[in-house]
């Protein structure tokens, strides 16, 4: 049966998003099951082709990259694939319409992190947009289930969510980003000169885009939003910690949300309570 193949590479997308990420695994987790695969689904493919670019160092890393491009091109045109993740994924592109610009916007995205080690401004937001706010996009779209009203109207909205988590895990991730990869995002910043001032310019422009994220996460549809809002609120908990180390500090250690902190974010979230902390006055 057809559907046995379906089911199993639902399976295996939702085995990468938990293997690689419990965090994103429990927000899913508190989304309507409508939405579990399609999701899963989503994640499945990004992260494949963000493993390729940051972990496979032993291999051709650009043959990679373009061949799982071209495999996701052709699986979504023919509607399948015997990739499972790539399965998954043309299932969600076809069934909610997902634009095909977004796709593309993404790998170009990817395909920058082959060979470029710092940006500029455009560069910097033309990497953002492919690598975060498109996939906040491609979620909405399935979100929206076909309203195109709403979707139009939480595009702002979702990417600056998708701004604001990129440029958190960019500060978390500065130390193994410049070390292990040789890799700074932020414009005009040196990792070896990065100083409190410029971080706390950063932070300024992180809370800004959580600060425009919010109203559109609460015009979610029931069954989305809960899920959507565990994110947010765990993000923010996340930037808030950041907030409160020290440049030294960030540049030695990878920044966590302890497990109990985490559990205390999922309570609140599930009963539709944000956390408010004041991000712009850290």
């Amino acid at each position: 049966m057809f559907e046995l193949f379906e089911k199993t590479a639902a399976d295996c997308s939702k085995n990468v998003t938990q293997t690689y990420s419990t965090s994103f695994s429990l927000g899913i987790r508190t989304l309507h099951s409508r939405f579990y695969a399609p999701i899963y689904g989503i994640y499945g493919m990004v992260r494949y082709a963000d493993e390729i670019v940051d972990t496979f160092h032993n291999y051709d890393k650009k043959y990679l990259l373009e061949k799982f491009k071209r495999d996701t091109y052709e699986a979504i045109e023919s509607g399948i694939s015997l990739n499972p993740i790539l399965f998954s994924f043309q299932k969600v592109v076809n069934e909610f319409g997902i634009p095909m610009d977004l796709i593309e916007s993404f790998f170009i995205s990817m395909e920058t992190d082959l060979f470029k080690v710092s940006y500029d401004k455009v560069d910097y937001q033309e990497y953002i947009y492919g690598s975060a706010e498109v996939v906040g996009l491609m979620c909405l779209k399935v979100f929206a289930e076909g309203d195109d009203e709403l979707y139009h109207r939480l595009i702002q909205p979702a990417k600056a969510l998708g701004a604001a988590f990129q440029k958190v895990n960019f500060l978390r991730d500065m130390n193994s980003d410049a070390k292990d990869r040789g890799r700074v995002y932020f414009p005009g910043i040196d990792f070896d000169n990065f100083e409190d001032i410029a971080k706390k310019q950063i932070e300024r422009e992180v809370a800004n885009d959580f600060h425009a994220a919010y109203n559109g996460i609460l015009n979610l549809p029931a069954g989305a939003r809960e899920g959507v809002l565990l994110a947010y609120n765990y993000y923010q908990a996340l930037f808030h910690k950041i907030q409160g180390v020290s440049v030294e500090q960030l540049k030695k250690s990878r920044i966590r949300v302890p497990d109990f902190r985490k559990l205390l974010i999922l309570f609140r979230s599930v009963a539709g309570r944000p956390f408010r902390y004041n991000l712009l006055g850290s």
